[in-house]
């Protein structure tokens, strides 16, 4: 583990979504290690308190994934970064029976969409040098779709793929790609939720998984371990009886 610690060391990394909760747990194991961190939300006020609480080298880069021209400035103010990471999301619990059109977009727009802007700046350079980390983070919602989750689940199931198809794309190159597959992490996000949330984790303990996922040269991790194995398992059932479990 030491050894791959070390090759962390001096990387510069750019965590789109770091203004709080799991990005910022992130940000904090990251500069704890000796990665230089660049951190971007759209808070300037989050963005300038974290950077102050971090040990190492940090600077911030406020933007607005949902935004064309904000994603193309951030990204030339960051400059050439030797990794990114894709944390920002946006989530309100509702099923097709409660539409809120509104709010279904901006989870399309904020939660897929916007990785997918801040990729088109920043995986041209990766590929054109030959090197560079892409890690993705969907969830454990993208396996299969859910009731009440208009939106979420769809974008996530989108980020996954997206990032899939990156790997296969990428995986015999020096672009190292990565998706992390998280279960419930207590976060302000979370906190709109009104039902049991079973094995949810801390942040920092879900930023301490990704980070030593980081250091793998895995594609694809999902946890908590024991509560992933419910949503990758789903997949073999057939629609009757998943539906008949998950509704």
């Amino acid at each position: 583990m030491s050894d791959a610690v070390q090759t962390m060391t001096g990387k510069r990394y750019w965590l789109v979504g770091a203004g709080d909760g799991l990005g910022k747990a992130l940000a904090h194991c990251m500069s704890r290690s000796g990665v230089e961190v660049i951190v971007s939300a759209r808070s300037e006020d989050k963005l300038a308190a974290l950077v102050a609480e971090l040990p190492g080298k940090a600077s911030y880069q406020c933007v607005d994934i949902s935004d064309d021209d904000s994603v193309k400035s951030a990204a030339a103010a960051v400059g050439q970064v030797d990794g990114v990471v894709l944390l920002a999301g946006v989530y309100w619990p509702f099923g097709a029976k409660d539409w809120n059109a509104e709010q279904a977009v901006a989870m399309a727009d904020v939660n897929f969409t916007g990785f997918m802007r801040v990729l088109g700046q920043v995986v041209p350079q990766f590929v054109e040098r030959d090197a560079g980390h892409v890690l993705i983070t969907s969830s454990l919602t993208g396996f299969r779709g859910l009731p009440g989750s208009i939106g979420y689940t769809a974008s996530k199931a989108a980020t996954m793929s997206l990032a899939e198809c990156m790997y296969a794309d990428l995986r015999k190159t020096g672009v190292r790609v990565q998706v992390a597959n998280p279960g419930f992490i207590k976060t302000q996000l979370t906190e709109k939720n009104d039902f049991k949330m079973p094995f949810i984790m801390e942040p920092e303990d879900a930023a301490q998984a990704m980070f030593e996922f980081m250091l793998t040269d895995r594609f694809k991790k999902s946890f908590p371990t024991l509560f992933s194995l419910v949503f990758r398992g789903s997949q073999f059932l057939p629609d009757w009886l998943y539906y008949r479990i998950f509704s």
